[in-house]
């Protein structure tokens, strides 16, 4: 099966990474469209069922996509896959996690777990 890279680079993938992007593409469908959100500028390897898609329907699926990995990249969903660990304090609480990620490193004795 072959997929296609949004500037038009022909590669070959295997029948199990085509299928997971499939699925993903589906799931777009489930997911309303929030105006307020903007889009990133970010560069996506789509993966195409259908060689010969329209680049209308490659843009569209690339719109799905960015949906997709905003709302798994808010920060919401991150408060919710980590804990924070403060010396012998384990903590869920969003603002205590958002203000301890701030920065590029962590203060001593504190830890980031991923509850995955």
């Amino acid at each position: 099966m072959l997929s296609r890279l949004v500037t038009g680079t022909i590669i070959q993938v295997t029948a199990r990474e085509a299928t997971a992007a499939a699925q993903a593409i589906k799931e777009c469908l489930a997911i309303k469209f929030l105006p307020a959100m903007k889009m990133p500028n970010r560069d996506l390897l789509v993966l195409l069922k259908n060689e010969f898609m329209s680049q209308k329907a490659i843009d569209h699926e690339v719109e799905c996509l960015n949906d997709i990995l905003l709302i798994a990249e808010s920060d919401e969903q991150f408060c919710v896959a980590h804990e924070l660990v403060d010396r012998n304090r384990i903590t869920s609480r969003p603002g205590k996690i958002l203000k301890a990620i701030r920065y590029t490193e962590l203060k001593p004795f504190r830890f980031l777990i991923n509850k995955n």
